[in-house]
């Protein structure tokens, strides 16, 4: 029985050390990844990366990962040739391949989320407007207009949309004083706009769009995602 008891601490000890090397061993990957993973020609401010799974030594070995988890804050990305920072990026990768020794990498398939905040849709829009969140999952847009010789502020419920698989559409839901002719021409040049987003990593694209009271959240997916190293 001593000898049984011995074993087994032994057995807990080994195991237990085991881990910890495991545990330091992925805690050091996650440091080097985050320096040099890049999710397409976007440039990040700070990453932070994720790799699920355990034992991560035997992943590692095979050069191959379950699931790793990326969040990126202050990416610069560009928007119809403009650019445009989103505030912050996630994404959950899944099967991951490194290439060579971290040359690059390639995920089977991924999901995410990128959150442009208001400020930063105003800088894009290429309008001088204000851009805000208007509730019911809608934008309200306030820019000024030109009207007999005199500048009138107005204000818009616009609705945000995905068009083309890879384009952020803002549109004026209603126009006040429809039906003065030339005035919701001169208010929609004002308050509607289209930005193309680009930059995105090779395989990736939008899947939806949604205004929220944070900003504007874009949800990306992906097969076959190339990963920059």
């Amino acid at each position: 029985m001593r000898a049984l008891r011995v074993l087994l601490i032994v057995a807990v000890v080994l195991g237990g050390i085991f881990v910890g090397v495991d545990r330091l061993a992925v805690n050091y990957a996650e440091s080097e990844a985050a320096d040099r993973v890049r999710l397409g020609p976007a440039r990040a401010g700070s990453t932070e990366v994720d790799i699920k799974g355990f034992p991560f030594l035997n992943q590692a070995m095979d050069k191959r990962f379950d699931e790793v988890d990326v969040a990126l804050t202050g990416v610069e990305a560009t928007a119809g040739g403009r650019k445009v920072r989103i505030s912050e990026m996630t994404a959950s990768l899944r099967d991951v391949t490194i290439e060579g020794d971290f040359e690059g990498a390639r995920a089977r398939t991924a999901t995410g989320t990128a959150l442009i905040s208001y400020a930063d849709l105003m800088a894009a829009s290429g309008r001088d407007v204000k851009i805000a969140y208007g509730g019911d999952g809608k934008v309200k847009v306030t820019g000024g207009v030109e009207i007999l010789g005199r500048t009138v502020t107005r204000s818009v419920v616009s609705s945000v949309t995905l068009v083309d698989g890879d384009t952020i559409r803002v549109r004026a839901d209603e126009v006040p004083g429809e039906g003065i002719p030339g005035l919701e021409s001169l208010i929609r040049k004002r308050t509607d706009f289209d930005r193309e987003i680009g930059g995105l990593p090779q395989g990736m694209k939008l899947e939806k769009v949604e205004a929220r009271e944070d900003g504007v959240a874009i949800g990306v997916t992906g097969t076959d995602v190339v990963l920059a190293g």
